[in-house]
Formats: structure tokens, sequence, C-alpha cells
């Protein structure tokens, strides 16, 4: 293609996003951009209580940082400060954090400017909470999956014991119910659909299932 082909993945936590944007890459053979890493990277590197620094120590903060994504599919890297970012920003401790520097304008600003620089220059698929709304509004082809939170919550519980990693089911759906009421409710991008994106409901299709779909939606749109 002569110009970037953007394909967004927007939806809440436990959704399955993750999962889906990788095997589109690899079918697409194109970048796999993970927003929520991005954030998850910056609340990381920022840390704790990094939300209630004041203005000018947050942004000499985000100066230091620069993100870069290589390779394509699954095996496309997403680096921060040329280190490739690794597990340790996938508890949901972090995951908290990263939800919290999400409702700083200063933070959002960063991102935006970050993402769409990548996009300039890579197809790619992009997954986050946003995608569709503010970073790519332009973008061909717009997906915003969503599931009950029980669902998701089992999904997270499975994805962490895959990982090696303790889980709780119970706190597990408190930490995604929060979550959910902060990303939906926040005053700067709140997480919601774009008008023109196609709306999948994941509850009762299996991964096989809901990849079909877009793989179909997606090739009807670069045909």
């Amino acid at each position: 293609m002569d110009t970037p082909f953007i394909i967004t993945l927007d939806g809440p936590a436990g959704v399955g996003k993750s999962t889906l944007a990788k095997r589109l890459a690899d079918h697409f053979k194109i970048a796999y951009l993970d927003t929520g890493a991005m954030f998850r990277g910056t609340a990381w590197q920022l840390g704790e209580g990094s939300w209630d620094w004041d203005e000018d120590k947050l942004d000499e903060a985000l100066k230091g940082l620069e993100f870069s994504l290589s390779g394509s599919g699954s095996n496309s890297i997403l680096s921060l400060n040329n280190s490739p970012l690794t597990d340790e920003i996938r508890t949901e401790t972090v995951g908290m954090w990263a939800s919290n520097v999400a409702k700083i304008p200063a933070v959002r600003e960063y991102q935006k400017i970050a993402q769409r620089s990548i996009g300039e220059t890579t197809s790619l698929i992009a997954e986050g909470r946003d995608m569709g709304t503010v970073i790519f509004p332009q973008a061909p082809c717009k997906f915003f999956l969503d599931a009950d939170l029980e669902e998701r919550a089992q999904r997270r519980f499975m994805q962490l014991q895959e990982m090696g990693k303790p889980a709780d089911m119970e706190e597990l759906v408190e930490q995604i119910r929060a979550r959910d009421d902060q990303d939906r409710n926040r005053k700067v991008a709140p997480l919601k659909p774009a008008e023109d994106s196609i709306l999948v409901d994941t509850t009762n299709l299996d991964i096989d299932g809901v990849f079909e779909k877009l793989v179909f939606e997606t090739e009807k749109k670069i045909n």
C-alpha cells in the first residue's frame, strides 16, 4: 500500500483485544501496536504516585520517554527508551497505575503524539481504548469489542495463570469493574465506540469466531 493501513481495535479490559490484534497482525503481515502497553510502560517507568506530580515535574519526565515499534505480527516489539517492554508491566497493580495516569491530559497528549508518529510510517493494528475515536479517527477499519464483566474477569484469570502469576477471581472482578468505571467516565477520551466502528460482543464467541469476523470485515475494507 502507498500509505499506511490502520486497523483500530478498542474495548475494555479482558475482552481479548491483545490476542486478536496479534492474530490479525500476523494474518495481514503488519505491525501490532499495543497502546495499553504504552500506558502501562509509562506508568511503570514513572512509578507509583506519578499521577499526583505537579505539571512541571510530569512534563519533564515525559520528555525522557521515547517509544519505538519494530517487527510485524506477533513478533512486533514495543520498546521504551530502546528497551523492549516485558511482562513486568502486566500486573493488575500496574494496570491501575496506567488507568490513573491515563486521566491526565498531558499524558494522553504525549501518548497521542507518540502513537500517531508510529502510524505515519507503519501499517499497523492499534489496540487500546480510544484508537478509533481519538488517535486514528481516519482509520478505514475500526472495531469495538465488548463482553460481560464476569467473562472478562475469567479470561484475565486464565491469562494470569498461564503466565504463572497469582490471581484471585473475586479481586479481578472488582479491579476490572473499577477500571471500567474509571475508563468509561473520565473526562478526557472516555472509553466508547467510534460512530463508524463495528461493534462485536465476544461474550458467547470463541476466539476463532471473533477472529474470522474481524478478518472478513477488514478484507471488505481492503478490497
